[in-house]
């Protein structure tokens, strides 16, 4: 068997698709785009794929990964054309390689998401972000399928930087995961590296961790967009979980 890995975004009204809606259309879209998938063995065959830590529901994203196996040797690259040709608009095959060895899962120690929020200036942003940052603990309150409970959001946010939308827009009019409707001194962007922790800390509940401590209350939703999934680097970045299988191919 091969071992394939992919690159897909989740885009535009897509991105309040929940995973396994997700991974439904997955699977009838490697059938349409006739596939050869490995399948489990026992009374109830499924086709063997791998979902490295799924986005939540209304979060778009650019870096969600999934590991495919098939029965015979397939070009990378013409896989991702012909699935992402069988995929619906806003869910996007941006790249496919081989597995080369080791753990996918295991590289992914980070996220770096973008929030967009729109009706909060960038200084009442950044104003909130350094009281957030200079804050030990956080407590937030999610709600969970077991009842409400609390968690420490602070530890696992490495960095954030506020960034204003007006000038985002002048240096990349097309940039990712930014409703231009929205681009404007009303809009401040939000970039923030969160450690993927248990339980793992979502955009949602670093926005709560902003209102906790600066009052923070958007007039409308948040726009958030996972932008980058790795692991950390030195500086705080994220390395390319894909970077080795290339590696080991070339």
């Amino acid at each position: 068997m091969q071992k394939l890995r992919l690159r897909y975004a989740k885009r535009g009204r897509l991105r309040f698709t929940s995973h396994r809606d997700v991974a439904r259309a997955f699977e009838r879209a490697l059938r349409r785009a006739g596939v050869p998938m490995a399948y489990s063995q026992g009374f109830n065959p499924h086709p063997k794929i791998s979902w490295i830590g799924a986005a939540p529901t209304g979060v778009a994203s650019e870096a969600e990964y999934v590991e495919l196996q098939v029965v015979q040797a397939l070009d990378p690259d013409r896989l991702a054309q012909v699935l992402d040709a069988a995929l619906a608009p806003g869910l996007d095959v941006l790249e496919a390689v081989q597995a080369g060895p080791g753990g996918l899962a295991e590289r992914m120690e980070a996220s770096r998401w973008r929030i967009a929020l729109p009706g909060v200036g960038a200084p009442e942003l950044a104003a909130a972000v350094d009281a957030l940052m200079a804050t030990e603990h956080v407590e937030v309150e999610r709600l969970t399928k077991d009842g409400r409970r609390l968690i420490d959001a602070r530890p696992a946010v490495i960095s954030a930087e506020v960034v204003d939308s007006a000038e985002l827009a002048a240096d990349s009019p097309d940039a990712v995961g930014i409703d231009m409707s929205d681009a404007g001194r009303s809009c401040g962007i939000l970039v923030v590296v969160v450690r993927q922790t248990t339980p793992a800390v979502r955009p949602d509940d670093v926005l709560s961790a902003l209102r906790v401590v600066a009052a923070l209350e958007p007039p409308v939703p948040a726009k958030a967009t996972r932008m980058a999934q790795g692991r950390l680097d030195d500086g705080g970045g994220l390395t390319d979980p894909l970077a080795h299988d290339r590696a080991a191919i070339g």
